[in-house]
């Protein structure tokens, strides 16, 4: 790769000594800005969304994948700065968001073309890093992987975060019945504000000694909303904690779709609720896929969904815009679990 000039970025290095109740050591330093080869775009970072799997990155836990960079950040809006062979009629300035597997955190940040939407004037740089990597989650796992159709019941867990945010309103949009959980009832009332015909706060269930009675209390509150049919698609980022509940709380020929493990990482299956209910489970990542899938993906997010956001119809929530040079405190604010919708970071 050449080298046009330098350029900050935020390095989350393997190895370090925890400096923030994070536990996230950003660093920041100079590089070198890469020229794209066939098939790239480099693009001028206007604004960087905040993801978890940032967070776990700068931890430690969560290594970018074979050949990406240790620059965190999945998802930036900003403008075309140079391009390599093979892109298309794509042109210098362009404005655009894009899905990455790394480098958001930076000045420049190198993208598959593939991967690039182009942004609609109205929309501004902020809400667009904060709706890429949602809206690519939302889509390939409701739709490309359990098979929305209009009419379905679809449970939405962490319904206040920046996926769940946006799957609320995305899939009242497309017809759909959205229930979904959040911690308080202030937030539930947020998630019902956004289009969700049903939210539960799932911190009201407790036994007399502060214990979550949640997992026990699901499937019958999804069935008393539904009367009695329960629930076509689930969409989980807890993983163990609710993995019995969540199948119980299935309809017949139901699907559950796991995107996270933030409540546990094992749990155990009642195969024969599973096999009664012809129901089906599944486990999805979206950094680690391939290129050509990723790609796939963007396109479903073009065609599906930007007619929508451009429209108005539906939005990412950004709880707060931090600088660049801040983002481990954003990342603090984010372990925290007070945030609803997404945080954004804007360059330096």
């Amino acid at each position: 790769m050449g080298i046009l000039r330098g350029m900050r970025v935020l390095t989350a290095p393997n190895s370090f000594q925890i400096l923030s109740p994070s536990g996230s050591l950003l660093q920041e330093s100079e590089v070198d800005i890469p020229i794209p080869g066939p098939g790239e775009v480099l693009l001028r970072v206007h604004a960087a969304g905040v993801n978890r799997a940032d967070l776990l990155q700068s931890q430690g836990h969560y290594p970018p994948p074979p050949g990406s960079s240790d620059i965190p950040g999945l998802e930036v809006a900003g403008t075309v700065e140079a391009t390599g062979e093979g892109v298309g009629s794509i042109s210098h300035d362009t404005r655009v968001m894009a899905l990455v597997t790394a480098g958001g955190y930076g000045e420049f940040v190198l993208a598959d073309a593939r991967s690039l939407i182009i942004v609609p004037d109205q929309i501004d740089a902020i809400a667009a890093a904060a709706f890429m990597e949602a809206a690519c989650t939302v889509w390939s796992n409701i739709v490309n992987v359990a098979h929305f159709t209009p009419g379905d019941v679809v449970v939405i867990h962490g319904g206040s975060g920046g996926v769940g945010s946006l799957a609320v309103q995305i899939v009242t949009a497309l017809g759909g019945t959205a229930i979904a959980t959040a911690r308080t009832p202030e937030r539930a009332q947020r998630c019902l504000d956004l289009g969700a015909a049903h939210a539960f706060a799932y911190g009201q269930y407790t036994d007399s000694e502060g214990a979550s009675t949640f997992a026990d209390a699901l499937p019958g509150l999804v069935r008393e909303v539904t009367g009695g049919h329960g629930a076509d698609i689930v969409l989980d980022v807890t993983g163990a904690s609710l993995l019995g509940a969540n199948i119980d709380s299935l309809a017949v020929g139901g699907r559950l779709v796991i995107i996270g493990m933030q409540k546990g990482a094992t749990g155990t299956v009642k195969l024969s609720t599973l096999l009664t209910k012809r129901a089906s489970l599944h486990g999805t990542t979206l950094r680690s896929r391939p290129a050509e899938e990723r790609a796939t993906i963007v396109d479903g997010v073009r065609r599906d969904l930007m007619p929508l956001f451009a429209a108005g119809t539906i939005a990412p929530v950004a709880h707060q815009v931090w600088d660049m040079q801040e983002a481990a405190r954003a990342h603090e604010q984010l372990l925290g679990g007070d945030v609803f919708g997404k945080l954004v970071l804007r360059p330096w």
